[in-house]
């Protein structure tokens, strides 16, 4: 993988906006309104095609449509699981399992912003860390935009369709107002691959920052 280039999404242009990442290849924005909101195609089918599978699909050694669609249902699935976390972002990633049997990977990241009480940003991220009580990993990080934790934990979701242990690693990066935390999140039944998952969710919230990063002409991005 080059980290070399990124894509800028138009959301990073817009006033309002508040927080900045970056993913490396192989993720995929998803809308997570239209996810979330269940919309279905004509015919009372639910519509798990359009651009995202069409771009999926021409991913270098993807396999063809057929595969792709099944997965974006267990997105969706996956998707709902997370929702109460007030998701604003939503990717799908698809990796070749190089290491292994040249499988498909799929793992989906999330960003989600949490309220919280005021206090200093490194007791809120620690704390956030230290109230996931199944965890398997715990970490402190210290990030160019501030301080943050990093939790791993294994589940085995009760969602129709889903019947693997998931692998979930989750970031918390609290703002600068420290009232409000970004929570990153990469979940994948890929368990095996816990530590280049983790350490993909750490390399992602080292991008993250609360200032606009990009250059700037006469006041417009």
């Amino acid at each position: 993988m080059s980290s070399d280039a990124f894509a800028i999404d138009p959301s990073a242009q817009m006033p309002d906006a508040d927080i900045w990442f970056a993913l490396p290849p192989g993720f995929i924005p998803l809308p997570v309104e239209r996810i979330l909101a269940g919309e279905s195609a004509p015919g009372g089918e639910e519509h798990v095609g359009g651009p995202s599978a069409e771009r999926l699909a021409v991913l270098d050694g993807s396999p063809g449509r057929e595969q792709i669609v099944p997965l974006l249902a267990l997105v969706r699935r996956l998707t709902y699981m997370l929702a109460w976390n007030r998701v604003i972002h939503c990717s799908v990633g698809v990796h070749r399992d190089d290491e292994g049997d040249d499988s498909l990977l799929l793992s989906l990241f999330t960003l989600a912003w949490r309220e919280t009480a005021w206090a200093p940003r490194s007791v809120t991220a620690a704390r956030s860390a230290g109230a996931v009580s199944d965890a398997v990993h715990r970490e402190t990080l210290d990030l160019p935009c501030g301080p943050g934790s990093l939790v791993e934990t294994r589940v085995t979701p009760q969602i129709e369709g889903l019947t693997q242990e998931l692998l979930q690693v989750a970031a918390y990066v609290p703002y600068p107002d420290a009232r409000r935390l970004a929570i990153l999140t990469l979940s994948t039944t890929a368990t095996h691959h816990s530590d280049h998952y983790r350490n993909l969710l750490r390399e992602t919230a080292r991008m993250v920052t609360f200032g606009n990063p990009l250059p700037t002409h006469d006041g417009e991005v």
